[in-house]
């Protein structure tokens, strides 16, 4: 597979490229932005399709998802599509992705695409893993206090009519223990949220992590959940943390205790949760993702968890606030501009992290040479063999997988030079896509 991407005759000259004074920077284009397509769906930031726009690329902007049929169709001659949770980009949906380079997905979760498959058609993959983290952990602490004080059911009742005045099973969150499962970017501020309002807060992490505040580490998930008045759930959707909290986990939880789960839906056996309610071995349990959901609002949501008492079910929507999907869409739709335009995969989800210095403004004859290849020996020395004629500024390589990315600066005289480089780089048998960047 080789990109697609014309090749545009633009002037070569000789002017001076080492004038120390002057930092700044060229602008890399990918031949003509205003040919770059982006398909953007499920409603993203307003600030990621103006960003885009700003590139001079053309924006597709759908408000939903689509079907699988039409994405398909929509999706074959667009170079970068940006997604939220529903949409899934299956090897189906891929294998009919003739220009794709880049997937932007405004959230946190990559597992509605195939990450594999894409890398190995040459996609970079983006996402915002931390840009709706301090959403995340207030909602949290709202439902923290909401379940420690009954107010789901108490609000309920009231709205059918129901005055029900009680103080029992009904406590204050000061001097409480937080457990927290997963000591990352949410579960850090949740931390600190929670300790300004007097919770003492333990939690467990399978990575060594500093801890922050007066919080302290637990030996073992068995030893948080046993210790925790509440629990929260911070992990990521792997298969050792598929149903991570079944019946066992939820029987060493204390009788009364609360079960927050704002992570992955897959990370709590429904069932097990929703038995332990209706016993009453559980105080309550709050949940915002599910193992299956709904692609598009309205009814027919079904859970065994309806109707289990003190249980607040919410629709996935942790980092749903308008600050964390604006911060959601500037971090993406720069990634992906940056991507495009220059190369750079820092960040990238299903690539090697590579970046280049920028070349200097006054440097008008050097071009960016980037490629996605396979990750076997000798391909390498093959591209090295092919520039070895030029002088070569910088370059850089690196791996994830069965793919590998490349990316060199290389200074041309004349046009055909540039024509050369891309023809002879594209037929290695190992490409995957070839761009050149000027």
């Amino acid at each position: 597979m080789v990109d697609t991407l014309k090749i545009e005759s633009v002037p070569i000259s000789r002017r001076d490229s080492f004038n120390a004074r002057d930092t700044r920077t060229r602008n890399l284009k990918p031949f003509n932005s205003g040919d770059i397509k982006i398909l953007l769906l499920e409603n993203v930031s307003a600030k990621a399709v103006d960003i885009l726009k700003k590139a001079g690329y053309q924006v597709e902007f759908h408000t939903k998802a689509l079907d699988k049929d039409e994405l398909i169709e929509r999706i074959k001659d667009v170079h970068a599509v940006g997604i939220r949770s529903k949409t899934k980009l299956t090897e189906e949906v891929l294998s009919h992705a003739n220009k794709l380079l880049t997937i932007g997905c405004f959230c946190i979760g990559t597992n509605q695409v195939d990450l594999s498959y894409a890398a190995s058609r040459g996609i970079c993959v983006f996402n915002s893993p931390f840009s709706n983290s301090r959403s995340v952990a207030e909602l949290v602490i709202a439902e923290i206090i909401l379940l420690s004080r009954q107010l789901g059911d108490r609000s309920r009742e009231m709205h059918e009519g129901v005055w029900n005045k009680v103080s029992k099973a009904c406590y204050e969150i000061r001097g409480k223990t937080l457990g927290i499962v997963g000591y990352g970017h949410i579960g850090t501020q949740l931390g600190v949220l929670a300790e300004s309002l007097g919770m003492q807060v333990v939690w467990y992490d399978i990575l060594p992590v500093m801890p922050i505040g007066m919080s302290r580490a637990a030996d073992s998930l068995d030893e948080l959940l046993a210790e925790a008045d509440f629990v929260s759930l911070h992990v990521p959707e792997t298969p050792e943390t598929k149903d991570m909290i079944g019946e066992r986990e939820l029987s060493l939880m204390k009788k009364g205790a609360y079960l927050i789960n704002a992570s992955r839906g897959t990370v709590v056996e429904i069932d097990a949760l929703a038995a332990a309610l209706k016993s009453g071995h559980l105080g309550g349990a709050a949940v915002d993702v599910y193992p299956t959901e709904p692609l598009a609002n309205g009814p027919g949501f079904e859970s065994a968890l309806r109707n289990c008492p003190n249980t607040l079910l919410t629709p996935h929507i942790g980092g749903s606030t308008e600050e964390a999907q604006r911060m959601i869409g500037i971090e993406v739709a720069n990634a992906i501009v940056k991507y495009i335009n220059s190369g750079a995969s820092v960040n990238a989800v299903n690539f090697a992290e590579c970046d280049l210095r920028a070349i200097p403004e006054t440097d008008l004859t050097t071009v960016r040479i980037v490629n996605v290849h396979q990750n076997v020996p000798g391909v390498l020395r093959q591209i090295n063999n092919i520039l070895a004629d030029f002088n070569v500024n910088k370059q850089i390589s690196d791996s994830k997988g069965d793919v590998a990315y490349f990316m060199a600066d290389v200074t041309v005289n004349e046009h055909s030079e540039i024509n050369t480089i891309y023809e002879q780089i594209t037929a290695i048998n190992e490409n995957i896509i070839t761009r050149v960047l000027f």
